[in-house]
């Protein structure tokens, strides 16, 4: 029976548990329903109400129904039975699970298939792939780094963005924990419950589809590794394309007519078959499938959403294989509570990315020369561990004679020059030498992929069907398929093409320029700008607003309207900047988020207008972005061209490691406030903080809460502190630091620190009066102004938080006893926390997380 943790009463842990309740009982219902009505739970025309209902899910279903109505009492009684009646199928269970011996036509329409699978993925469409041209796919797939476990499912930011933050946190964990190769998918892993839905999920361009037709590929060549009779692949953008009632049975003959005669077989064995549903993301209906209305029968008619809806949770051939591919930006509408695995695809490694340009070129001696300009550039061998902007740097590699000009510095950068190389290419002549009319021709398509990518963008669309009048207006226009990849959607009596930039940060690009060479207002989301402690987006426009700066800047505003005859309006220019100029100075004077100003400001890489921005007080906040080296680029660029004293860094939950510290450390000893606190931090980190200690003359305030310091590490810092006497106040909650190393810094207060917080440290076993004497050093909760302070900011982050971060920092604050809430600030805290908690409860959908909130509603309901 599956356990009820965190569930308050028995009816609610039906509805909790109502997905892995009908998976568990349909083998058994009949006889549980016989008990229900024996115990008296039941009345016999519950019974036959019951009996009305074709199917055992469905019968199951409705019991659950039924018992919702009774109350908690027969709910409870009903748990508590079939725990019973489980227990007895496993003493005696039932012989003969073994699978019966096909027939000779099941097993020659298993070889038809993989001859029809293999025909379909043994060629691949490359991004940019000429009309009628075919590339083997076993010639140039390159392996894809799968790491295995669930990732998270809230975005905050932009998900190319923090696609490098995650990558980097992966490479931080033993390769054995991380790494399985596509036939691990669906293996059982430490004795658990088998894997049969899987979830794989990868920024746009990372190598889902590759994977997909990887394992198609293998399954043609009659690898029976993956231990599967039949795979039936659906994408989504086909699946779009119907707009009237359909069955399961009809939407795999669609394409597959060849299995027709077994057909009934094949479903009848649902637990030999894998059902590949790819571009979740690319569904028009994607926020409607955690539906409650079911499909159980493959020949039952009903909309599509609700026949893959019923797929997905497993009411729909419960013992079949699902793989589900989607981008991370769609994932919070999938029902998450029926998925086994969780799957990121991290793309390339460095080795890969080697064995790319060697693909693609053809040559070695010229792949390594174009693969050591790419090593000397950090910005575009990070992002060169995604596959499809791999393919757009070769392109600009290719066209561009190994970058002979300025090495791209900037995002930007390196997709004006990805415009032009492939103009080039495609027009087989270089843009210098188009005539006056030629060149308007340019730049009129040009303008109205922009267009289309703009609009689209603002309806977070990222196909585009023939059928849009938007796509509709650029028929017969020249270069269209140099940007534009075009696949053909086919449903019986329907054929239907399908557009899409052969990245997202293309179509981005392309709408970042429509907006800045034309009258074309800014997006509502970007002109406001976001108060401290809002989210703007959720980071859907970061990347757009970073291209629209750069493009806006001088050199690319020269270089396009030079190459394809765009000009951007000077006004817009002019009033961009001095947005840019007031934004920044709000920000740093409030401390508000700042980090995609400062990348805005990195892309025009113009000196003055840095200098420009002046603030009366410099507060940098870039908490809780797991930081990548751009990211850091971004900071570097900025601080370094303003001059005097940081009020505030804050580096908070950023995963700053010693490295990056060492790095920054001349910004480091111009900052008054530092928060380093939830970044792991070991003594290496210890004695650069220890350095910047001994030297700062600015530094009043550090933060180290819950960064795992010891005594050790606390030593180190106090040496440096005893040294220059600058240092007035410590904060190190949530260490490891017990009374002796607390007491090491006993000569040190009140002069000159006159403030040392150490609540939630290695001190149970010490009595706090025992530091009354000691007026500096706080080991508990009082009713003192600063912990009001404190409360309001922790509660000002919980608020902006994914429910991961929350549930973390949860962790932390809810470590209390009863009378550490006898001061008021403390009791409002507390009773925000909880309004808070319960607000994210009511729209969690995912079991797993549900239960961890709830754990917390417990606690903080005393």
């Amino acid at each position: 029976m599956v356990e009820r943790d965190g569930c308050n009463s028995s009816l609610k842990a039906l509805k909790v548990l109502r997905v892995s309740l009908v998976d568990e009982l349909e083998g058994r219902i009949d006889s549980l329903l016989e008990i229900l009505v024996n115990r008296e739970v039941f009345t016999r025309d519950d019974r036959e109400e019951v009996l009305c209902h074709l199917g055992p899910r469905a019968r199951v279903r409705e019991v659950l129904d039924i018992l919702q109505c009774k109350g908690n009492e027969a709910a409870d009684i009903f748990l508590s039975i079939s725990s019973d009646h489980q227990q007895e199928v496993q003493i005696h269970p039932k012989e003969g699970n073994a699978d019966p011996p096909q027939s000779v036509e099941y097993k020659k329409v298993q070889q038809k298939h993989k001859d029809v699978i293999k025909r379909r993925s043994e060629s691949m469409l490359f991004y940019n792939t000429r009309h009628g041209e075919k590339i083997l796919f076993s010639e140039h797939y390159v392996n894809l780094l799968l790491a295995d476990g669930h990732q998270g499912l809230d975005m905050k930011r932009h998900e190319v963005l923090t696609f490098g933050q995650k990558r980097l946190s992966l490479q931080q964990k033993s390769a054995v924990q991380r790494k399985i190769t596509p036939a691990e998918l669906f293996l059982t892993t430490n004795g658990k419950h088998p894997v049969k839905k899987v979830l794989v999920s990868g920024v746009a361009g990372i190598g889902k589809t590759i994977l997909v037709q990887k394992m198609l590929f293998d399954f043609g060549g009659n690898g029976d590794h993956l231990g599967f009779d039949f795979i039936i692949h659906m994408t989504f953008r086909d699946l779009n394309l119907i707009d009237k009632p359909t069955n399961f049975r009809e939407l795999v003959l669609r394409k597959n007519r060849h299995l027709a005669k077994e057909l009934d077989n094949i479903l009848e064995n649902d637990h030999k078959l894998l059902i590949i549903l790819d571009g979740f993301d690319e569904f028009r209906h994607y926020r409607s499938c955690d539906i409650d209305t079911f499909v159980t029968e493959p020949d039952e008619d009903a909309a599509a959403v609700e026949v893959l809806g019923s797929l997905m949770q497993g009411e729909l051939l419960p013992n079949a294989s699902i793989m589900l591919t989607s981008r991370p930006a769609a994932i919070n509408h999938i029902p998450v509570g029926c998925i086994d695995r969780f799957v990121l695809i991290s793309g390339f490694s460095l080795t890969e990315v080697q064995d790319f340009f060697l693909r693609y070129f053809q040559d070695s001696a010229t792949a390594d020369r174009m693969f050591a300009v790419v090593s000397a550039n950090e910005l575009m061998l990070t992002l060169c561990y995604i596959p499809a902007f791999c393919y757009i740097v070769c392109c600009i590699l290719q066209e561009s004679k190994d970058l002979c000009g300025e090495s791209p510095k900037t995002m930007t950068d390196i997709y004006v020059q990805y415009l032009v190389a492939l103009l080039r290419s495609h027009t087989k002549a270089r843009a210098q030498t188009f005539c006056q009319g030629q060149n308007e021709g340019l730049s009129e398509v040009v303008l109205k992929l922009g267009r289309l990518a703009f609009l689209k963008l603002m309806e977070h669309q990222t196909l585009f069907y023939s059928s849009d009048k938007d796509v509709a207006e650029l028929e017969g226009c020249i270069l269209v398929s140099t940007f534009l990849d075009k696949t053909v959607a086919q449903e019986p009596g329907c054929t239907e093409e399908v557009y899409s930039f052969a990245h997202l940060t293309v179509q981005e690009f392309f709408a970042a320029v429509y907006c800045a060479v034309t009258d074309h207002p800014l997006p509502e989301a970007l002109q406001q700008t976001t108060s401290p402690g809002e989210e703007s987006s959720g980071g859907h426009l970061d990347l757009f607003h970073r291209f629209l700066s750069g493009i806006l800047a001088e050199r690319n505003a020269n270089l396009l309207s030079r190459q394809v005859g765009l000009s951007c309006n000077k006004e817009k220019v002019d009033s961009y900047r001095q947005r840019i100029i007031k934004e920044l100075t709000m920000l740093c004077e409030s401390g508000a988020p700042i980090l995609n100003h400062l990348h805005c400001l990195f892309e025009q890489q113009d000196p003055v207008l840095a200098l420009s921005v002046e603030p009366k007080t410099l507060q940098v906040n870039v908490s809780d972005e797991t930081l990548s080296q751009m990211d850091y680029n971004a900071i570097k660029y900025f601080l370094n061209l303003t001059k005097g004293e940081i009020l505030e860094l804050d580096l908070t939950g950023t995963g700053v490691s010693c490295e990056a510290l060492r790095d920054i450390q001349p910004l480091l000893l111009r900052c008054k406030r530092l928060w380093l606190g939830e970044n792991i931090l070991g003594m290496d980190a210890a004695r650069v903080i220890a350095d910047v200690l001994q030297v700062s003359e600015h530094l009043q305030q550090l933060g180290i809460g819950w960064t795992d310091f010891g005594d050790e590490e606390l030593l180190a810092l106090s040496g440096a502190i005893r040294e220059n006497k600058k240092l007035e106040e410590l904060w190190m909650e949530g260490n490891r630091v017990s009374y002796r190393g607390l007491m090491s810094l006993s000569d040190l207060t009140p002069y000159p620190l006159k403030k040392i917080v150490a609540i939630w440290n290695d001190l149970a076993d010490t009595d706090p009066d025992s530091f009354c004497t000691q007026e500096s050093i706080t080991v508990s909760f009082t009713d003192d102004g600063i912990w009001e302070g404190w409360g309001e900011w922790v509660f000002k982050r919980c608020e902006v938080s994914s429910n991961d971060k929350l549930v973390t920092v949860l962790h932390k604050v809810c470590n209390i006893s009863v009378h550490c809430l006898e001061g008021q600030w403390a009791s409002n805290f507390y009773k925000q926390l909880l309004q808070l908690i319960k607000q994210r409860i009511e729209i969690c959908t995912e079991d797993d997380m549900l239960r961890k909130l709830e754990k917390f509603e417990t606690i903080l309901s005393f």
